[in-house]
């Protein structure tokens, strides 16, 4: 297994057959019980008078305004879009970000995409909700980059502003992902997944190779990415957030919008900036 790990492994060939590899994710559910938990917390839903002054216009816009952090391609970015929020969408993926703007030239939406790291990602202003989900933060291999994360998040929120975000969790790597191998062919391009976990940095490694047609001929192109994950515990996130100043709401089953469980395999995480509470 390789050694030399990159960090925030960016997607480079694979992001031109993601969104059709990935049509089994569930973005519209995801996008409606995101919606519903901004809400829930007066993201979007604030409002001024036509005669208020600049400034409360301003506020008002940053406190309706979302920020997807690792948006990738953009589908829900602009699904939240759609639902009413002013948003912003940062990822460290040229390749995945030139799609986004596609979407966005052809949706006709007024999305702001930033070429950023998220370990340093800067913002013109506050926003009311940080959304970081599709195990984004998973790529963060380290733990003080993960409080870098944590504390831009918290710099940025608005007062008492969300931030919602999923993790893939050790019991996921270790018991159901684990070594295995992944292959799936369809008439335009085909991969093969293969998967390593190691226990002792609780690091998972995936070797993607994928085989997409060119033109309308039988020939392929092949090409070859390594991505790099980790895995973390609830009590974990729970150390970050307090570290950088935000204070956890819940935490619940991504999959059951439940409890958390010892066989949650991805975990949803609520939580506030605390000095506007």
């Amino acid at each position: 297994m390789c050694e030399d790990r990159q960090v925030n492994a960016s997607y480079t060939g694979f992001a031109e057959v993601y969104d059709e590899l990935m049509d089994n994710v569930p973005y519209e559910e995801w996008a409606a019980f995101l919606t519903a938990i901004l809400k829930e917390h007066g993201v979007g839903s604030v409002t001024v008078s036509e005669d208020a002054d600049e400034l409360a216009k301003n506020l008002a816009v940053e406190r309706n305004t979302v920020l997807d952090l690792g948006c990738g391609t953009g589908t829900l970015t602009e699904l939240l879009a759609h639902a009413g929020f002013d948003m912003i969408g940062v990822d460290n993926s040229e390749e995945m970000l030139e799609i986004a703007v596609r979407k966005r030239e052809e949706s006709g939406s007024d999305i702001l995409y930033l070429l950023q790291d998220m370990r340093e990602f800067e913002l013109y202003g506050t926003v009311g909700a940080v959304c970081s989900v599709c195990d984004s933060l998973n790529y963060i291999l380290e733990e003080d980059d993960m409080v870098k994360v944590f504390s831009l998040v918290n710099k940025y929120l608005y007062p008492g502003g969300i931030f919602v975000f999923d993790f893939n969790t050790v019991y996921k790597y270790e018991q159901v992902i684990g070594d295995t191998t992944i292959a799936e062919n369809r008439d335009d391009c085909s991969f093969i997944w293969e998967n390593y976990y190691d226990p002792s940095g609780r690091i998972n490694e995936y070797d993607l190779t994928v085989f997409v047609r060119e033109g309308n001929d039988d020939c392929f192109r092949r090409f070859t990415e390594t991505h790099y994950q980790r895995g973390y515990t609830l009590e974990e996130m729970k150390g970050f957030l307090e570290q950088t100043g935000l204070l956890f709401v819940k935490a619940l089953d991504a999959d059951t919008h439940g409890g958390v469980c010892e066989e949650s395999e991805r975990i949803y995480v609520i939580a506030r900036e605390a000095k506007g509470i």
